[in-house]
């Protein structure tokens, strides 16, 4: 066996499982789960239609490189959102899901050979991650968030030495769980490092499309467009259909950005086999060229915020995230089992499913930064939302 696969840690879900596994849920409610980021909002009929009637296409092997119809879709996507131009051919991927995309870049670009070799990504953080780097050779070093700056993630904390060695980072942004957004001064930061130590960065940005605000998140292409760098070097920006058109079961994204990386990445892709099937092709060119479902779709999540917010920021330490479906919220005590031992409490008296902050994080000098939170995904509908808020208020008032 690859000794590599002994270095991942078990998956926050599983770790979740084993602490509530002899837990039995008080039966007078019915369950509600806000722990698994996984869009509950009903997939749009004329999504569905595009992928049946992409069936008749079954009967032939697809390209890695994807149709040129769906390539189109994607970079047109790209113009209308961010006003960002790309080549289609040559700067651009249709993917099976940002979470495989996001797992087969770093075995593309590590050189374990080279000294030293490191990737960086924010703490808390999305477990493909920590996963990716690891089975490709490297090791890995975590940025705290900030919860002084809405948890954005603390960039400084990594010293000079860190970032000579680093060879690939990871920037999500709306962030997973915290939902805080990079703003353009921060970009500025990361390409000068980019530029001085040579090191890819890959761009999570698959939570894009939920915000609260007036404007937009700011993507990483388009940051690098507002700086002039129009050739995206060292740059790949990943997005998925999953959370903006609420199709997670069609494992359909693209990246885009650098072309001699992409390149790359597409050979690795013709080996690894991660052609996108013609059906799926279909439907997701029928998703990225319309925009109405999308604008209902944040319309949805932003009533649940709304009212779910002012109903647990009685109790809880939290606030509007900047983007994103989650709350990230702190919980009383000062225990460091604290918010697991909520967790497990609140789904024994209440029925409620969360997920203990410290499972999303791993600890540095200054220890864990996800101890003391919940992180809670308002993925269901807006009444289920609200009725799984006002068990965790009652639930809190005497935690």
């Amino acid at each position: 066996m690859n000794p590599l696969l002994a270095k991942l840690q078990p998956y926050p879900f599983e770790r979740l499982r084993a602490l509530t596994r002899d837990v039995r849920p008080n039966p007078a409610f019915k369950p509600i789960s806000l722990g698994i980021g996984e869009p509950k909002h009903a997939t749009p009929e004329f999504i569905k239609s595009a992928l049946s009637a992409g069936l008749d296409g079954l009967a032939v092997y697809p390209a890695t490189a994807g149709e040129p119809a769906l390539r189109e879709a994607c970079s047109a996507w790209l113009r209308r959102r961010y006003g960002v131009a790309v080549d289609a051919a040559t700067q651009l991927l249709p993917v099976n899901g940002s979470r495989e995309a996001l797992f087969s870049l770093a075995q593309t670009v590590i050189d374990p050979s080279r000294a030293g070799a490191t990737v960086v990504c924010p703490n808390p953080f999305y477990q493909i991650y920590e996963g990716a780097a690891l089975l490709a050779g490297a090791h890995i070093v975590f940025a705290d968030s900030d919860p002084a700056r809405n948890f954005a993630v603390d960039w400084s904390s990594i010293d000079e030495a860190t970032w000579a060695c680093t060879q690939l980072l990871f920037v999500c942004s709306p962030g997973n769980p915290t939902g805080a957004v990079m703003p353009l001064e921060e970009w500025k930061k990361l390409f000068e490092l980019s530029d001085r130590h040579g090191f890819v960065i890959a761009s999570d940005e698959c939570y894009s499309e939920i915000w609260f605000g007036d404007e937009p998140p700011l993507g990483g292409l388009e940051a690098a467009l507002k700086l002039g760098r129009t050739d995206f070097r060292r740059l790949i920006a990943f997005t998925s259909l999953s959370k903006r058109s609420n199709v997670p079961g069609l494992r359909s994204g693209f990246v885009a950005g650098d072309a001699e990386i992409v390149k790359a990445f597409l050979l690795y892709r013709t080996y690894h086999g991660g052609a996108m099937g013609p059906a799926v092709q279909r439907a997701s060119v029928a998703a990225w060229n319309d925009e109405p479902h999308v604008e209902h779709n944040r319309a949805l999540y932003r009533e649940k915020f709304a009212r779910v917010t002012p109903l647990l920021a009685e109790v809880l330490d939290l606030r509007l995230p900047d983007a994103g479906f989650y709350l990230w919220a702190g919980v009383p005590g000062s225990d460091a089992m604290r918010d697991q031992r909520f967790a497990r409490e609140l789904l024994a008296q209440y029925n409620v499913t969360v997920l203990p902050g410290s499972f999303l994080a791993r600890d540095t000098a200054r220890g864990n930064p996800g101890t003391g939170r919940i992180r809670m995904a308002l993925v269901a509908g807006v009444d289920e939302c609200i009725e799984a808020a006002e068990r965790i208020a009652a639930f809190t008032r005497f935690f």
